[in-house]
């Protein structure tokens, strides 16, 4: 049995109040994980076009407030 296998058969045996726990939990990685993967593609230059570009439609008016 994988890794994954044995961790989807202890998922699918957790009760439902630790099934919500652990979404919960699961949840708050994701996010953390998606925090350091933005934070080092900006650190990278990664996201430098994408800024330049919503810096010039900023300076050209495109955009509304929401």
């Amino acid at each position: 049995m994988t890794k994954l296998e044995q961790i989807e058969k202890s998922v699918a045996a957790l009760s439902p109040e630790e099934l919500k726990a652990f979404a919960a939990w699961f949840e708050g990685l994701r996010e953390d994980m998606w925090d350091r993967q933005i934070e080092a593609d900006a650190k990278a230059g990664r996201l430098d076009k994408l800024v330049a570009e919503a810096r010039a439609e900023i300076a050209a008016g495109k955009l509304r407030d929401l």
